[in-house]
């Protein structure tokens, strides 16, 4: 699934191409993604793309009447081709601009989502509850102390917590937990001040190391150029159950936790 890393990248590849273009046509092919697309995204036809955005894993694509709202769900990805590219299978919505470019959107599992944001409508609901961006002076170690105590649940559950910060998806979380040195599976409120305030800007760190290098190789990812990323030459414990940690001689172990695979390294983590 692309995570904050990717879809920053994908923000990053679009936007050259995408800002101060006239949207001529919209064209859906698939109406029904995670949510039915809203006939209100043709309201940007004919107007000029001022600015694109990413809030969480959604990015925005901003005009004079309003937003269009991308969601890459877990196998989503967006190319910028020739309007007259052939079309490929599961290429569900094209934004054509005046330049004879569009950008595709194609999504396989049909989980990402397409919405409309009038400009003067009050902000949609799945954004409202929505916690800082992890990039910000909004999160920090204090934050994740004050909010985590009494918290029983584990604590890569509490950093994966949307509203508690946005976008520390799976990968980030274990790469981050493992870099702190703390046990993936301890309860939030059993971590201490000081530690919280060592993983912060970790997570910080691992999220812009991974934005720099095209964010991290999945099979379903790739660059909105077409290039894959390559921040998965750097995994420390994600997706290596049974190799040797890269700090101690112990193996890394897989455990589920809140429904995910996580990795951890029993020796360096506590």
């Amino acid at each position: 699934m692309p995570e904050l890393p990717e879809v920053e990248v994908s923000r990053l590849g679009i936007s050259p191409h995408l800002l101060g273009q006239k949207i001529t046509k919209i064209v859906v092919r698939k109406k029904q993604l995670r949510w039915p697309i809203p006939d209100e995204i043709h309201n940007a036809e004919g107007l000029v793309i001022e600015h694109i955005s990413r809030r969480a894993k959604y990015l925005l694509i901003t005009t004079s009447e309003g937003s269009i709202i991308l969601h890459l769900g877990m196998s989503g990805r967006l190319r910028v081709v020739d309007s007259t590219t052939e079309v490929q299978k599961h290429d569900h919505l094209d934004i054509q601009l005046a330049s004879g470019k569009c950008l595709r959107f194609n999504d396989a599992r049909r989980f990402g989502a397409c919405l409309w944001q009038g400009a003067d409508e009050p902000q949609l609901t799945l954004l409202n509850a929505l916690g800082p961006e992890p990039l910000t002076n909004e999160f920090d170690g204090q934050r994740l102390f004050e909010l985590s105590r009494g918290k029983q649940v584990a604590v890569k559950n509490f950093v994966m917590d949307n509203k508690i910060v946005v976008g520390v998806g799976n990968i980030y979380a274990n790469e981050s937990l493992f870099q702190a040195g703390i046990d993936p599976r301890k309860a939030a409120g059993k971590i201490s001040k000081a530690r919280y305030m060592k993983l912060a800007p970790l997570i910080k760190s691992v999220l812009q190391k991974a934005i720099q290098q095209g964010g991290t190789t999945l099979k379903d990812f790739t660059q909105a150029d077409g290039n894959p990323g390559y921040f998965a030459q750097e995994l420390q414990v994600y997706g290596r159950a049974g190799k040797q940690c890269t700090q101690c001689e112990k193996s890394i172990e897989s455990v589920v936790i809140g429904q995910r695979n996580s990795f951890y390294c029993p020796g360096c983590q506590r």
